[in-house]
């Protein structure tokens, strides 16, 4: 498994296979809980039975591969700790007064109905409201190896996410080696699938190598908000939505990749990832643009 020939395939071995969670955001450092009952969404995912995982004992979910990190010079290893303090305070002022609504979920209690995992793709632009939304469920995320990484695996893991660590340059597929890993011991796993720089909305073939090896399907989603400021200046246009927001998560249907698929197949459900993932991206984005018939429309399709 952990032999990089068994992962890769023809004509996308050249691209990146590490999505990095990145954030951005800035407060004064503090603690914040869980909000309180009144102010949690309703729809909130179940905890998925983690402690029933098979198998000998995980490991601590945020332990990686390739514990050696990069050297960074002092002034940087002295940024990561203030960084990680603010983005955390951020999230966890912002994250309690967003209302979520949620379609499509019934994909994903089918698919851990099966007694089988899920390989989340997202885009990175809608990192902030999902991993309050989503957290502290043990969802293993591919993080990378750089600066932004480190400060950003502080986190993740605060926010009770695990990490595994790697990049397109250090360690991509050994990460991709400690996902499956966590997906045969009861773990979801997760990708900022354009990430960790680039190009915006290219979708990077690690899910559908990771779902050819391990057998658990590709779920694929997007967040669209109501009321959002969106960063045209950083590489992904990030999303940080405004306090007291209406969002809405839509989740496609599962993509499933055969263990014996070929080079072709493998580009095939490439592109099917790609194009779910554009397709989703499009309604959710426009979704507090539409008449409330239309919305009903999607609602019907995204139940079904």
């Amino acid at each position: 498994m952990e032999g990089s020939g068994t992962w890769s395939y023809s004509r996308v071995r050249r691209l990146k296979l590490s999505p990095i969670l990145y954030v951005v955001g800035f407060t004064a450092a503090r603690e914040v809980g869980d909000p309180p009952a009144e102010t949690q969404q309703t729809m909130m995912p179940p905890d998925p039975a983690i402690e029933t995982a098979k198998g000998p004992a995980p490991e601590p979910l945020n332990a990686h591969y390739d514990t050696r990190l990069p050297p960074l010079p002092w002034s940087r290893r002295v940024q990561i700790p203030f960084i990680a303090a603010a983005v955390y305070s951020l999230i966890c002022l912002l994250g309690p007064t967003l209302r979520y609504e949620i379609l499509g979920w019934h994909h994903t209690e089918k698919v851990h109905a099966s007694e089988k995992r899920c390989i989340w793709a997202f885009w990175h632009r809608i990192i902030l409201p999902i991993v309050w939304w989503y957290r502290n469920h043990g969802v293993v995320v591919m993080n990378t190896t750089a600066f932004d990484g480190q400060w950003t695996r502080k986190v993740i893991e605060w926010l009770g996410f695990g990490t595994a660590q790697g990049s397109s340059s250090r360690g991509g597929l050994r990460g991709l080696a400690v996902m499956a890993r966590r997906l045969e011991e009861g773990l979801d796993c997760a990708f900022t699938i354009d990430g960790p720089r680039g190009p915006r909305y290219v979708a990077k073939p690690g899910p559908v190598m990771l779902a050819k090896k391990t057998g658990c399907p590709v779920m694929v989603f997007h967040i669209g908000v109501d009321r959002g400021k969106t960063f045209t200046k950083t590489w992904d246009h990030f999303l940080l939505p405004m306090p007291f927001a209406r969002a809405v998560i839509l989740f496609a249907p599962p993509i499933y990749v055969p263990k014996d698929a070929n080079a072709e197949m493998m580009e095939a459900k490439h592109a099917e990832m790609q194009r779910e993932l554009e397709r989703i991206r499009d309604i959710a984005e426009g979704w507090f643009l539409l008449s409330e018939q239309a919305r009903e429309k999607h609602r019907a399709e995204f139940s079904g």
